[in-house]
């Protein structure tokens, strides 16, 4: 591994008063059957990739620590979420739309008031920038707000009666029952919020566990969702999967997954689950998003929105662009223009102006991207960039690979991390073919000039993965645009408008067209008997 000792502002002595380290969390707080209990058991310690410089060594500060709780707690969880949904009978589940909005802007009102607090975790906790720090709490509330605004569309839809054939039906849908929810570190609150939400408001009752790392954020929540849901309708636990999540998946009585991680650690979750065919699944897997410079692109832009695509949050994004195909024309400027944006990027702390590259959060991850680095080398690719793979405790500066090729690590495995492979070609059979033979299915991005030529390349392609992009980097947003995978990168569909569909399930009450059925029909509506069969909607 390359030691620099250039990267200088890596140890936390100069911060802004105002990005200070929180104070030790001593977190011993979680939540169930609304009630936030306390915990006296063992704790984890969270490390923040931001380091200190004691004792002439670098050290990763601890900031605080979460209970490690038991299959005890979880099965407390589980019987909180279960009598809440009661069956189907439950009060939010039963409860109407327009009640159910209301608890949802409450809980907005208490989320917002936090918001420092929560960009301040964010930043300590994985290294996020302050700037995307913030982005992604405001566009975790838009996305409720915009969620809110979804469900109030699909309620007008839905609030009219359908008769066919001699049959009177209200068509609508109906929540799924508990759904466990399970969201990623380097998105922790919009990943977590992207499923969480949707399956609050339509009627599900949720446990979720905030991941291993970015957990202390939710500390200063456990509050908010006390006070704006009913009791057990929300529950949040913390500790090692294995000993609080594959208790809940083995009791058969979760009715929904919605995670966000590896393909391997699903099919554990979902092969723990004694019926799977009343499991509904919703992952967010791996991606191994490619990039094909044709010959006409125009150079300027396709750096930098590869630049963008590879390295934003130093690659820590399924979206992210992995591997890059550059045809054999145009692949020497593409590198000397690439090589001399990396170096340009700003590596600092997240609070410093304009940062792009901050310390790594995930233990040990800068061993294995130098892993990856190395067995290139050994391979014959070398490191484009100055200072490419240098390593200076949690920090890691972008690599840029080259010539890549299908013997090496790197060109197989998903590196979620500032490593950028890139292999020139000669063939467009040679790009295609690496995405129809991977095990991922996401996105694509292509960049040129000549429309024959991109269109040649959509129609193949798009049958392969879910999303091509015309000369821009992939990416998830914006989040009324549909969000899945193919393959081994994504199983359902997210977006503000189909994640409500996600979490539930299209049903209907239905009579023959006669007169005593009419009737029936005309006094639960004129009555306003059933919050199922009405014909009121929200303005």
């Amino acid at each position: 591994m390359k030691i620099d000792t250039r990267i200088e502002k890596l140890f936390s002595d100069d911060i802004p008063f105002e990005y200070n380290t929180p104070e030790y969390i001593d977190q011993k707080e979680y939540l169930i059957d609304g009630k936030i209990c306390k915990w006296d058991g063992p704790m984890e310690k969270v490390y923040s990739p931001i380091c200190e410089f004691l004792n002439g060594e670098i050290t990763q500060k601890i900031i605080g620590e979460y209970p490690l709780l038991t299959k005890k707690e979880s099965t407390k969880a589980l019987e909180s979420a279960t009598a809440a949904f009661d069956n189907g009978r439950g009060i939010w589940t039963t409860m109407g739309v327009e009640k159910r909005i209301e608890h949802l802007n409450t809980f907005i009102n208490q989320m917002v008031k936090r918001k420092y607090e929560i960009v301040k975790f964010l930043m300590w906790e994985i290294g996020k920038s302050l700037k995307d720090s913030e982005n992604e709490f405001d566009r975790t509330v838009d996305y409720i707000i915009d969620t809110i605004e979804a469900l109030k569309n699909l309620d007008r839809d839905n609030s009219r009666l359908v008769i066919e054939k001699g049959i009177i039906g209200q068509i609508r849908r109906a929540p799924l029952g508990i759904v466990l929810c399970l969201g990623p570190f380097n998105y922790p609150l919009n990943e977590t919020f992207a499923t969480l939400i949707p399956a609050l408001i339509m009627g599900n009752v949720v446990i979720f566990k905030p991941p291993k790392l970015g957990v202390l954020l939710y500390k200063p929540l456990l509050e908010a969702f006390r006070l704006s849901f009913p009791r057990g309708v929300v529950s949040i636990i913390y500790g090692d999967g294995e000993e609080v999540i594959t208790p809940l998946m083995t009791s058969g009585k979760i009715n929904a997954l919605a995670f966000v991680g590896s393909s391997k650690v699903a099919d554990i979750l979902k092969k723990n689950h004694p019926l799977p065919h009343r499991l509904r699944s919703i992952l967010g897997l791996e991606a191994k998003n490619a990039a094909i410079i044709l010959p006409d692109a125009e150079i300027d832009n396709a750096v930098n929105e590869t630049v963008l695509g590879s390295l934003s949050f130093n690659g820590q994004r399924c979206t992210a662009l992995k591997i890059i195909f550059c045809h054999s024309d145009v692949v020497d400027e593409f590198l000397e223009k690439l090589s001399l944006k990396i170096n340009g990027l700003k590596i600092g702390m997240p609070w410093d102006e304009d940062v792009k590259i901050t310390p790594l959060p995930e233990n040990n991850k800068s061993e294995y991207l130098t892993s990856l680095i190395e067995d290139a080398l050994e391979k014959g690719a070398n490191v484009i960039n100055e200072m490419g793979g240098t390593v200076n405790g949690t920090f890691f500066y972008p690599a840029l690979i080259y010539p890549v090729n299908s013997k090496m690590r790197v060109y197989h495995e998903e590196q979620f991390g500032p490593v950028v492979p890139v292999l020139s070609y000669d063939s467009l059979e040679e790009p295609l073919n690496y995405i129809v033979e991977s095990n991922y299915g996401q996105q694509v991005s292509i960049f040129g000039t000549n429309s024959d030529n991109i269109s040649d390349l959509i129609d193949p392609l798009i049958n392969q993965v879910s999303r091509v992009n015309i000369n821009s980097q992939c990416q998830r947003g914006p989040d009324t645009f549909p969000f899945t995978g193919r393959k081994d990168s994504a199983e359902g569909t997210l977006s503000v408008f189909d994640a409500l569909r996600a979490f539930t399930i299209r049903s209907l009450v239905a009579t023959k067209e006669i007169d005593s059925n009419k009737k029936i029909f005309r006094e639960i509506l004129k009555h306003n008997k059933s919050t199922f069969l009405s014909t009121d909607f929200i303005l």
